[in-house]
């Protein structure tokens, strides 16, 4: 392991800082003025080198050994009461010196010099900081003393035995172990055709690099591929029998060469953590030799090691939820199919959701629950912390401590957006920034990349800029932060400790903070941030005053107070709080008066607050980024227009009500092309001002997002038809009726989104939208284009070479739309069509199509993957050989005849299909099938309501049907011949009064049914479900509109041990429940307007009703 590559993380960050503000020319000239004594700041700088000195080491040995970790942690403690005392001494020499200022400034006259140490006299501040100077020396010596009982090393002395005390991974070989491999067939086949595939990279060997977090299943799937009998072993060679202690590098590479010359060989290099360009250069020589063909397979679990090696890279996502349950219980019970204790399962599902599928956490806690079947044990398993299982048992915190362990020393669930974890990061000054050609900013996104590179962080979805971190390393994140950092979450049992310095609290709509507890020092936090449980919104609530609230802090540097629900004003005491650094006062009413007295304030959030005035003097704040998401001009200086030039603006700003400008140079006055920092100006046009006001509201050329709404002038300002805005990213022109042409967007070289939306007056979109440039819109990736009543014709095509990289299309209610659309190099990855009644043209290539109510289109089958239409008319269709998710809803009946009968749906066409949504297919009567389809999980058919039979053998047809949902089809009589597929998990039957369910459903079943949900609904039956009908997986059984229902029949739910949900709606005759109760496994019951049996489950009645005994000990009911 590169010693290079491992740092001090934490602690070391910690110690930068401290070791930053003891060369402060302050705390020097203050220690001089103050004739204090400067060797205790010698001494503290000696004690602090010397405990950096022992970080490395510790910050390894915490994974190995619990006494170093809690060393660790009062060592931060005691780095961050050192950093206090530091920030005191730097804010009284502050006051030293604007005393001493005020006092030259006002000599000679008449106003008196409030003294500085009035309040505390000389020798009684300087015995008190030299106190709590020696306290802090005596706690860094009795911890530097105990380094040789844990064993602790200074990094001059760590050499290369070191290692063997690192919690490292076993060494791995290319044997399997165990057979079974879940959720991975989709990226073992990606590989197996890689390493098959023809492809000419040259004289050197074809790489491939498999990237994901620690424990994801990287080397298990290229043990797997290694050992695929699809594999030819003619590219397999044994490299060397002989081993080679050899230390010398050329000779090592010359035999390598020798053995490789000439030979097609298979590779595989497992956890590779280099990043360094030059070594992999000289490891590559002796592997270029071999012949064409070879292959190299890397694991591991940072992006930029695939750069290095210039690999191709496919990342290695979790497991779905059903095949963690496979792995899960594989190891925990010993086989797949085994059916545990129903309270065991409950708990195992519980497990296997907290382990967010991740294989090694999945494996590990299974084989820890390994001939358990105690419930006690099973639960005890479940509430514990991952760092509390010894490491002989559990291999997860080793595995996870590796990624942290590799992070440089700058670096060290819970969804969050990438620029609030920047801005966070900026305001604890947590990058260092020795490059002075960067800022502070471009710091934090470098340090930002790097942890999503090393797979610490993973995107959200299709947001970009909303990532997420897994459960298990936000466990151990915080296992090295200890208490320091503390989360509440309402109701949990675990309070606040004394050493806590960083607090959030995790709060839903309208719950209260009930305070820190009664062990918490919360003079010393440095932050108190509410955050949000979901994305619902929230509004939380105090139990204490906000007075009081705030006479809790003394050293805070960050308070957000958002969504504090009522909070109309901030106390006075605001004013003291001397450290803070970042505010957040979104949604409060007024602003207080005095936070210009806030001088180390250097970020201050109000968004969606009712606030109309801005405080005074916040200009004199000269460190400080305002973020307030709305201006609305007034008639008045004070919320004049100009007040803008006086802030540096962050974030996104929306302008409005800008009919109160009287004066158009007004507008000029605010300065906004200066307004570098200003990310996204939306301009809330509200009125139809002349052009020359918007003219002088030009923005920075900078600016990155820009929204103009409502706009009320025939064409656009000069800053916009010149193309200024070199760096626009993002453009949204919305209800700027009175426009009749759209300026030259085709030439901002950097436009990725554009959003134009209703222009009535436009009727045609000529070659000068594309700047009459061949390579216009060169960086669109999104075009969204609605509204647009008159418009008639696009001439797209007059220009060549536009949209090389446009992703997504969406033309959405221009109903008098004809003619020409783009034609696409490089298909569309979105294309959506809607409501375009006249348009007639070849829709572009795309992958996945969204089309509703649009006119006669020419489809390319052979790209897409994904095609939805409603109500659409088609030319013609054809098979595909690539579609996977079809969905088909009221097409209209102008299919060519000679392509396909309007009665009949050709699913062979489809091989590929994965998901089949057929819905409102009203001349439908059958589905025509010959061939075996391996691909269709998801088989949807409602409305259809000719529909006579389903398709022929469908158990042997569609093996890997996993959800059936049939529903409203009238004439359908027969179940399929043969039964439902053997692997069918979701069943869905509704609405079809000709099916003889009861008698049909035991022979449609099977014997090896792996059936988990049914539901189904207007059965004509007095009692259900009869003994042996149902088969015994299901965990899920609906009962719906069953209007001749009396009784449910409790031998026949018995029987189905593995019941956890049970539903029952809409059933008005069913009485009551079975007289012997219901089953012990069902933990989840709903009634839904069954008005007899709600009567005799009610709790309100005066002695409760007759069935409610029956359903007390189940944890989730729902009764409406």
């Amino acid at each position: 392991m590169a010693l290079e590559l491992v740092g001090g993380a934490l602690l070391s960050t910690f110690l930068q800082v401290a070791f930053q503000k003891l060369a402060s020319p302050q705390i020097l000239d203050f220690f001089h003025a103050r004739e204090l004594d400067k060797k205790l700041l010698n001494k503290l700088e000696t004690k602090l080198h010397s405990i950096h000195s022992l970080a490395d080491d510790a910050e390894r040995k915490q994974f190995m050994d619990p006494h170093v970790r809690n060393w660790l942690l009062k060592v931060k403690d005691i780095v961050l009461d050192a950093e206090d005392l530091l920030d005191d001494i730097q804010k009284l020499s502050k006051r030293q010196v604007d005393a001493e200022s005020e006092s030259q400034t006002c000599s000679g006259c008449t106003c008196k010099v409030l003294n500085f140490f009035k309040s505390s006299p000389i020798s009684s501040l300087n015995k008190e900081i030299e106190c709590r100077m020696k306290q802090i020396l005596d706690d860094l010596e009795f911890l530097s003393s105990q380094r040789g009982d844990l064993g602790l090393k200074t990094a001059s002395s760590v050499g290369s035995g070191l290692s063997n005390e690192l919690p490292q991974k076993s060494q791995t070989t290319s044997l399997v172990v165990g057979s079974d491999i879940y959720g991975r067939d989709d990226d073992k086949r990606l590989i197996i055709d890689w390493l098959t595939s023809d492809i000419n990279n040259g004289n050197q060997p074809s790489i491939l690099s498999v990237v994901g977090m620690g424990g994801v299943g990287k080397t298990t799937l290229a043990q797997h591929v290694f050992n695929d009998p699809r594999i030819s072993r003619a590219i397999f060679e044994a490299v060397t029998k002989s081993s080679d202690d050899s230390r010398d590098l050329e000779m090592v590479h010359r035999r390598l060469g020798e053995e490789l010359t000439g030979k097609k060989f298979f590779l595989v290099l497992d956890d590779v953590w280099n990043e360094n360009q030059t070594k992999w250069e000289e490891v590559q020589k002796p592997l270029d030799l071999g012949a064409q063909g070879s292959r190299i397979l890397v694991t591991t679990r940072n992006k930029e090691v695939a750069s290095t090696m210039r690999s191709k890279e496919h990342s290695l996502k979790q497991l779905q939820e059903d095949h963690c349950w496979k792995l899960f219980a594989k190891h925990a019970f010993g086989y797949v199919d085994t059916q545990p204790n129903p309270k065991c399962r409950e708990i195992g599902m519980k497990i296997v959701k907290k382990c967010k599928g991740l294989p090694l956490a999945l494996k590990t806690m299974g084989s820890l629950l390994y001939n358990k079947s105690s419930v006690s044990e099973w639960e005890i398993v479940f509430q514990s912390e991952i760092w509390e299982f010894s490491k002989e048992r559990c291999n997860i915190m080793p595995a996870l401590a590796l990624s942290y362990i590799h992070l440089p020393s700058h670096l060290k669930d819970y969804e969050f957006k990438k620029e609030c974890l920047i801005q966070l990061w900026m305001t604890e000054n947590f990058p260092h920034c020795r490059q002075h050609s960067r800022t502070a900013e471009e710091v934090c996104q470098q340090y930002f990349n790097d942890l999503l590179s090393r797979s610490f962080f993973q995107q959200s979805g299709e947001n970009e800029e909303v990532f997420f971190m897994h459960d298990l390393l936000n466990d151990l994140a915080k296992y090295v932060g200890g208490d320091m950092y503390f989360r509440l979450e309402v109701g949990q049992e675990k309070h606040i400790q004394k050493v806590t310095r960083y607090f959030s609290v995790q709060l839903g709509l309208y719950q209260y903070f009930d305070g820190f507890g009664t062990s918490c020092d919360t003079k010393r936090l440095r932050t108190f941030i509410a955050m949000r449980v979901n994305d619902l919104g929230y509004a939380w609530k105090c139990y204490m005053s906000i007075q009081e609230l705030f006479s809790k802090f003394k050293l805070i540097r960050i308070l957000s107070l958002s969504q504090y629900f009522d909070l109309q004003e901030l106390p006075d005491s605001v004013g003291n709080l001397e450290y803070l650094r970042s505010l957040d006062l979104s949604h409060l009413e007024e602003l207080p008066l005095n936070l210009h007295l806030l001088t180390n304030l250097c970020r201050l959030e109000f968004r969606m607050t009712k606030v109309r005035k801005v405080p005074p003097y916040l200009e004199k704040l000269k460190n400080l980024k305002l973020v307030m998401n709305s201006f609305n001009v007034g008639h008045d200086r004070e919320l004049g227009i100009q007040r803008l030039r006086e802030f540096n603006l962050e974030g996104s700003l929306s302008i409005g009500e800008l009919q109160n400008i009287e004066n158009p140079l007004d507008a000029l006055e605010a300065d906004l092309k200066n307004k570098t920092h200003l990310w996204c100006d939306r301009n809330s046009v509200d009125s139809k001002k002349q052009e020359y006001v918007i003219e002088n509201l030009q923005p920075s050329k900078n600016i990155k997002e820009l929204a103009i709404f409502d706009y009320g002038g025939k064409q656009f300002p000069n800053w916009l038809l010149e193309n200024s805005l070199w760096n626009l990213v993002s453009l949204k022109l919305n209800e700027c009726e009175s426009c009749q042409r759209l300026p030259p967007l085709g030439l901002l070289p950097c436009l990725k989104i554009l959003d134009i939306s209703g222009f009535h007056e436009i009727v045609s979109i000529d070659a000068g939208f594309h700047g009459n440039n061949s390579s216009s819109f060169k960086s669109l990736e999104t075009l969204d284009i609605s509204d647009m009543s008159h418009w008639e014709k696009w001439e797209c095509q007059v220009v060549t070479g536009s949209f090389p990289h446009l992703q997504r299309l969406s033309i959405k209610f221009c109903p008098k739309l004809k003619g020409q659309l783009p034609k696409q190099v490089v298909p569309l990855k979105i294309l959506q069509i809607e409501d375009c009644q006249q348009l007639e043209a070849s829709a572009p290539r795309a992958l996945d199509l969204e089309l509703s109510e649009c006119g006669k289109l020419h489809l390319d089958w052979a790209t897409m993957k994904i095609l939805r239409m409603e109500e659409v008319s088609l030319l013609e269709i054809a098979g595909s050989d690539n579609l996977e998710h079809l969905e088909v809803d009221s097409v209209l009946l102008s299919i060519s005849d000679n392509c396909v009968s309007l009665c009949t749906f050709p699913l062979d066409f489809f091989q590929t299909l994965k998901t089949l949504n057929l819905y409102g297919f009203h001349n439908l009567q059958m589905i025509s099938q010959g061939l075996i389809h391996n691909h269709l999980e998801c088989l949807e058919i409602f409305s259809c309501h000719k529909l006579e039979s389903l398709c022929g053998n469908m158990r042997m047809l569609l093996p890997s049907l996993r959800m059936f949902l049939i529903k409203d089809c009238p004439r359908l009589e027969l179940f399929p011949d043969g039964g439902f597929p053997s692997n069918l998990e979701d069943l869905t039957i509704e609405d079809c009064p000709r099916l003889e369910l009861v008698d049909s459903m035991k022979r449609a079943f099977g014997d090896n049914s792996s059936l988990e949900s049914l539901s189904i609904a207007k059965l004509d039956v007095e009692c259900f479900p009869h003994k042996g009908l149902l088969p015994l997986s299901l965990t899920c059984l609906t009962i719906g509109r069953c209007l001749n229902l009396e009784k449910l029949d409790y031998k026949g739910l018995r029987q189905l041990s593995s019941l956890q949900a049970l539903s029952l709606e809409n059933c008005p005759n069913l009485q009551c429940l079975p007289e012997e109760g219901l089953p012990e496994s069902i933990s989840c019951l709903e009634i839904k307007q069954c008005p007899l049996l709600k009567q005799r489950c009610q709790k309100e009645l005066e002695q409760g009703g007759e069935d409610l005994e029956k359903i007390l000990n189940i944890q989730r009911l729902l009764i409406m």
